[in-house]
């Protein structure tokens, strides 16, 4: 049998290569070949690898078992995961699940917005369980004996929420209504449990609550509670104590004041690598000053400074420009702008022949900087 060669094609490209089996592959039907690309639609189909990563990153945490295989744990699961893939409302969880295979890989069917609302009032009676169940995961043999505390508040746009009040804004958002969430964790930070109070609740009212629940709910006995200086004091500590628990606190700077002054330490304890004082209540001082902290507090203040003398110079330029201007009255601008600076302690503000001075005075700014980085977080208290 004799072959002839008509044409080497193997240095022609994949789409020349691809085109021709194209051709053979219809060679009996040649005239019908150019219509096949009519008849071929092309259409995105739903993203898969977002849900799909992220499902199994809720399952390797131990939340899916947690919130549990019926519908109702899985139309809870999905908003969690939508949040990760991207920040929104319950709303556009229900679009983000229409562009997400969601509900094929969760086995939900369908997910709209009612339903997820729905599914709150579920969650609310279910958060106890839920909760016991991702703290035995993870402190599995033995329960950890120490938790961290936190409170923060959320304000509120509208009106119609049962625990909505007007109370402390941190923030600074003046006639917004708000609520104030307790959350603890354990000692890797993981999350126990969140509480969420009424918005006129002072945060240390909420940590009674907090005991009382780690030692029903969670089988501790050796319980240590972490919390900052504004958190654990006064009736709270006595509370703690007769419940037989442990606390870490942070002193006040008034605190540390007091102490220094009855001599239960000095200042040159702070500048040790780390020192340690048992008082005689059983008390355990850790002492130790923050040199990063104590650096930030030089700095503000030192702005602070600057931008008085900064309307100083302003103000003796305006008392020039303008001769009837009242120096007296200028003056008095000054000092009450040095108040809310914090700073009127140790600067002087004097008035001669319409020159407004300022003085620093070296002794007490020395005394109001002893402290800078000793009295934030740096002051321990520990019960033994």
């Amino acid at each position: 049998m004799l072959h002839r060669t008509i044409a080497n094609v193997s240095h022609c490209a994949e789409a020349e290569i691809a085109a021709m089996r194209l051709a053979l592959r219809h060679k009996e039907d040649l005239e019908h070949l150019g219509t096949i690309q009519d008849a071929i639609t092309l259409q995105q189909g739903l993203s898969f690898g977002a849900v799909w990563t992220v499902y199994h990153v809720a399952r390797r945490l131990g939340i899916e078992p947690a919130l549990g295989t019926t519908r109702a744990g899985k139309l809870a699961l999905w908003p969690v995961m939508a949040r990760v893939i991207d920040q929104g409302s319950r709303l556009s969880a229900v679009r983000l699940a229409m562009a997400h295979a969601a509900c094929d890989i969760l086995g939900l069917g369908t997910c709209d917005e009612e339903a997820l609302s729905e599914n709150l009032a579920w969650l609310a009676e279910a958060q106890a369980r839920v909760e016991e169940r991702l703290c035995a995961q993870r402190t599995k043999p033995q329960p950890s004996n120490l938790f961290l505390y936190e409170v923060t508040r959320s304000s509120l746009e509208g009106t119609q929420n049962a625990l909505a009040a007007f109370g402390y804004n941190r923030d600074g958002k003046k006639g917004k209504r708000q609520m104030v969430i307790g959350l603890l964790c354990d000692e890797d930070g993981h999350p126990v449990s969140i509480a969420v109070f009424p918005g006129n609740t002072q945060d240390p009212q909420t940590f009674a609550a907090q005991i009382t629940q780690v030692k029903a709910r969670f089988g501790v006995h050796a319980l240590t509670f972490v919390g900052d200086r504004g958190m654990i004091k006064g009736q709270h500590i006595e509370d703690l104590v007769q419940h037989g628990c442990h606390y870490i606190t942070a002193i006040t700077k008034p605190q540390i004041e007091k102490l220094l002054r009855t001599g239960t330490f000095h200042m040159d304890l702070f500048d040790q690598e780390l020192a340690e004082v048992l008082t005689a209540e059983g008390i355990r001082d850790v002492l130790r000053r923050n040199p990063v902290r104590a650096q930030e507090v030089r700095d503000t203040r030192h702005a602070k400074l600057a931008t008085l003398q900064a309307h100083v110079a302003k103000q003796n330029q305006y008392l020039i420009d303008h001769p009837r201007a009242q120096a007296q009255g200028a003056v008095e601008k000054l000092v009450a702008r040095a108040k809310p600076l914090r700073i009127a302690d140790w600067v002087e503000l004097t008035l001669e022949e319409r020159t407004i001075t300022l003085t620093v005075k070296t002794g007490a700014q020395q005394e109001a900087a002893k402290l800078d980085g000793c009295y934030r977080r740096s002051g321990l208290l520990l019960e033994i």
